[in-house]
């Protein structure tokens, strides 16, 4: 039985293909798909054989130039800070009119579900208004507090004793302190729309017939999660805008680089890893998405340097990758076997690099690293085993896993419940 799911998102540059991929699952299995998100995803939506309508009145990107950025997060120089834009910015203080222009796609286009980047609350308030069922995107890894994890961001390996747990529960209270503040904000949405107020900001997920964590149990550390979370796996796909990728001559080692395809003031950091690839016995293909122009990037020529590849096929030739952190390139070099450096920037990348490196897959260095350091870092990931040993470990979990679309699987799960409302 087919169904109509509105998918409700924001350029968050990284996050945007894996759940348009899921998307585009859905279409396969013929379902028809709407996108309600910011207008420079649109080709990448149609792409994925959606209808596209774009933000109007919302905040939204309206190009992937830095100085459209809305969170320029990069500028954040603390946890806290972090928080506050992403609360005034994306979270709580848009919620209103992502609530407002939602409510009005349901209305005219009259889906069955919605399916919502996990961040937007607006949305998801606007379909439990509607008596909708509702679905929650996360593209990385857990991110809430729960008993097992770490505090998200902080780059941390669970608790083992009283005083590390001690610790956690600190950073966890600091956190839902600095979240509470967009609160009234969101509960004032709900008032609007004749639904009761939220106890904490992140209670409104608990609203939402699943949410669905688009990576590996392998992959995440082990916690209690809520019933209505489901680890559904990665989402492997290269984006819809990469372009035809020649490898480049020689028979040297293969490297991949590829840091954030979103602002994080990575140019020189791109920079000191091309010259400390210069200095080693090998070719590379460094990529550099959106945010940093190839021509900035001085290069010999055993490295080249692209706006884009297809990182499936970079991949299935490579011997090391050089990333940020960001998960879309971490769990792609995992599934591939092939171990990475981590130099992580912000956001999520800290604690990927911590599971990287505690699954015996890779190395990680800070982002201020120099040239030599990285250099021998990649020295070692070439040259010794068990990097790459634990990326195949890695890479075996990974396809055991992948015999079935889970999350298509638990999204059509809704249709029924969307059928007897």
């Amino acid at each position: 039985m087919s169904g109509h799911y509105l998918f409700v998102g924001w350029d968050g540059g990284g996050t945007v293909p894996p759940e348009l991929s899921v998307a585009r699952a859905l279409v396969e299995r013929g379902h028809r798909v709407s996108v309600l998100a910011d207008p420079t995803i649109e080709a990448e939506a149609r792409a994925a054989g959606a209808g596209f309508r774009p933000w109007l009145r919302a905040p939204h990107l309206v190009s992937r130039r830095r100085e459209d950025d809305l969170l320029r997060d990069f500028e954040a120089r603390t946890p806290s800070q972090l928080i506050a834009r992403l609360s005034d910015r994306l979270v709580c203080g848009p919620a209103g009119a992502q609530a407002a222009e939602t409510a009005r796609a349901l209305e005219e286009l009259g889906p069955d579900a919605v399916v919502s980047s996990f961040f937007l609350l607006g949305p998801q308030i606007a379909a439990e208004a509607a008596g909708l069922p509702v679905a929650a995107l996360m593209p990385n890894i857990y991110p809430l507090p729960a008993p097992g994890l770490p505090p998200f961001g902080t780059g941390w390996r669970p608790a083992r004793g009283p005083l590390g747990r001690a610790r956690d529960a600190a950073v966890t209270r600091l956190g839902g302190r600095l979240w509470a503040r967009g609160l009234p904000d969101v509960n004032a949405v709900r008032a609007r729309l004749g639904l009761g107020p939220l106890g904490a900001l992140w209670e409104q997920l608990a609203h939402a017939g699943r949410v669905l964590v688009l990576t590996s149990p392998s992959f995440d550390f082990p916690a209690r999660l809520p019933g209505n979370v489901r680890y559904v796996g990665p989402r492997l796909d290269d984006p819809a805008w990469v372009e035809p990728w020649q490898e480049p001559p020689g028979d040297e080692p293969l490297v991949l680089v590829s840091l954030s395809t979103g602002h994080q003031d990575q140019l020189a950091l791109l920079r000191r890893i091309v010259g400390a690839l210069a200095e080693l016995p090998v070719r590379a293909t460094v990529t550099t998405g959106n945010a940093v122009d190839p021509a900035e990037v001085p290069a010999p020529a055993r490295v080249q340097v692209l706006r884009s590849a297809p990182h499936g096929a970079v991949l299935q030739r490579a011997a090391a990758v050089v990333t940020h952190g960001g998960h879309g390139t971490v769990v792609k070099a995992l599934a591939a076997g092939v171990p990475q450096l981590v130099l992580p920037m912000g956001r999520d990348q800290l604690d990927n690099a911590a599971r990287v490196t505690a699954r015996g897959a890779g190395l990680r260095l800070r982002p201020g690293a120099g040239g030599r350091a990285i250099a021998a870092a990649v020295r070692r990931l070439l040259e010794e085993p068990g990097h790459r040993e634990g990326a195949r470990r890695m890479a075996e979990r990974l396809r055991a896993e992948r015999r079935r679309d889970a999350a298509a699987d638990e999204l059509e799960e809704l249709l029924p419940v969307a059928r007897i409302a």
